[in-house]
C-alpha cells in the first residue's frame, strides 16, 4: 500500500505543482499587461477561478499527507483500541463528508448547465465549478489510502503529528523508531 500511497502523492504533487505554475503564469501575465497600459478582461475571474483550483487540488495533497487539522493528542491520551476505533470513525466522517460533497457538487455542475463566465463566454461554469465533485473524490481516495497506515498506528502506539513527522523525517529518523524510544525512557 505504500507504493500505492507514493505514486498517488507523486500524482497529487504534480497536479498542484501544475495549477501553481499556471496561477503564477496568469498573474505574471495580468500584471504585464497593466504595466504595459492594458487590462486582460478575462483576469480576474480567470485568476480567482485558478487559485480556487489550486486550493481544491492542494487540498487533497495534504490529505494524503495527513497535513490537515487533527486531534493527535486526543487520541493519543485513549487506550489502544480506543485509539484504533477513534481513528477510523474519524476516517468514516471524513469520506462520508467528502462523499457528500462529490455528490452535492456534481448536482451543482448538471444546475450550472447552459451558464458560461462573464468574460469568456466560451467557458462553461460546469468546468470552472467540476473542481468541486472532483477534488473530492481525490480527498475520498486520499483518505482510503492513507486508513491503513492510520490504523496500524494507532495499535502500535500513540498517533505522531504531520510537522513532527517530517521533521524527523527530514533529519533522517525514523518517526517509529523516535517514537518507541521516547515511549521507552
Amino acid at each position: 500500500m505504500d507504493a500505492v500511497q507514493r505514486l498517488y502523492d507523486r500524482l497529487l504533487e504534480m497536479i498542484a505543482a501544475v495549477m501553481m505554475a499556471a496561477v503564477t503564469l496568469i498573474i505574471v501575465t495580468g500584471f504585464v499587461s497593466r504595466w504595459l497600459g492594458g487590462s486582460l478582461v478575462w483576469y480576474d475571474e480567470v485568476a480567482a477561478i485558478s487559485l480556487a483550483w489550486l486550493t481544491y487540488y492542494g487540498s487533497a495533497l495534504a490529505a494524503l499527507r495527513g497535513a490537515h487539522i487533527g486531534f493527535p493528542g486526543l487520541v493519543n491520551a485513549m487506550p489502544a483500541n480506543w485509539r484504533v476505533a477513534a481513528t477510523f470513525f474519524a476516517s468514516a466522517i471524513t469520506v462520508f463528508f467528502f462523499a457528500l460533497l462529490a455528490y452535492t457538487g456534481v448536482k451543482v455542475v448538471q444546475i450550472l448547465q447552459g451558464d458560461t463566465l462573464v468574460s469568456i463566454p466560451a467557458v462553461s461554469l460546469q468546468v470552472t465549478q467540476s473542481v468541486i465533485p472532483i477534488t473530492a473524490v481525490l480527498f475520498v481516495i486520499a483518505e482510503l489510502i492513507k486508513l491503513p497506515g492510520l490504523l496500524r498506528d494507532a495499535r502500535r502506539g500513540p498517533l505522531i503529528d504531520h510537522e513532527v513527522k517530517e521533521a524527523l523525517e527530514s533529519v533522517g529518523m525514523d518517526p517509529a523508531e523516535a517514537t518507541e524510544r521516547a515511549r521507552l525512557s
